[in-house]
């Protein structure tokens, strides 16, 4: 398939389900990279390397389907929350440029993403996608995004003093705002949808550290392994029980 030939939208519609399993999968990023980079002492820097390796490859599969596949698109989803885990904490402390400077760095790449996506395609908006330049603009920038979350977490949690729950009252208020902004607002849906992306990424950030960061440290001691399987399961069982369909045909 041509770059510039139309495809069927291999995107899920947003709906409340949308929300919840992005969420799960993102708190499941958090859990499940550390679970690779610190409890199986492979590092940053290799962890990071191999969940890229995972993340190119559902992506190349994703982008080459013919139609929208949940399990697909949530596994690729999945990777871009591990992979933007482990990078952030590379970059935020192996390269240690600290949570503000990595935040900084992540947010400039975002911005850089989102402006030459929309000059390239002419829309960022989700049902605009239309071809597999799209779709690989749509992705990188979703890996950007996952990682910029995971180093906002962590300086809301950490450096802010704000604890893990303070920060999920954070990111959840902020949340919050949002969704009041869309039922009350003429606010633009596609700046509303990807701040609600972006932010899902801190509030799964912090409550992956909440569950197995240590007691003493304001988490719950959990098994990072544990932790990972609850949620892939609560993210497997929200999709059989409510099936997702593929948002507006791109055209």
């Amino acid at each position: 398939m041509s770059s510039t030939e139309r495809v069927d939208s291999k995107v899920p519609a947003v709906t409340l389900t949308f929300w919840a399993v992005k969420t799960a999968a993102t708190t499941l990023g958090e859990t499940g990279g550390d679970a690779v980079s610190m409890s199986m002492n492979l590092g940053y820097l290799l962890a990071s390397t191999l969940f890229a390796v995972v993340f190119l490859a559902a992506v190349s599969v994703q982008i080459r389907a013919a139609r929208f596949r949940p399990p697909l698109y949530w596994t690729s989803i999945i990777a871009t929350t591990t992979v933007g885990t482990t990078l952030a904490d590379f970059v935020d402390r192996s390269l240690g440029i600290g949570y503000a400077g990595g935040s900084t760095l992540l947010l400039a790449l975002l911005l850089a993403s989102f402006a030459a996506w929309h000059r390239s395609q002419g829309s960022v908006a989700v049902d605009a996608i239309s071809s597999p330049a799209g779709e690989m603009f749509y992705w990188v920038t979703i890996m950007f995004s996952q990682t910029l979350g995971t180093a906002l977490g962590d300086w809301t949690a950490d450096s802010a003093g704000l604890g893990y729950k303070g920060a999920a009252v954070l990111f959840g208020s902020a949340l919050a705002l949002l969704a009041g902004a869309y039922r009350l607002t003429r606010v633009s849906r596609t700046a509303l949808f990807w701040g609600a992306f972006v932010l899902t990424r801190p509030l799964g950030a912090v409550l992956g550290d909440f569950l197995d960061k240590p007691v003493s440290a304001g988490g719950l001691a959990l098994s990072r392994y544990g932790a990972s399987a609850s949620l892939t399961v609560f993210i497997a069982i929200c999709l059989l029980i409510f099936p997702q369909r593929a948002a507006g045909r791109a055209h």
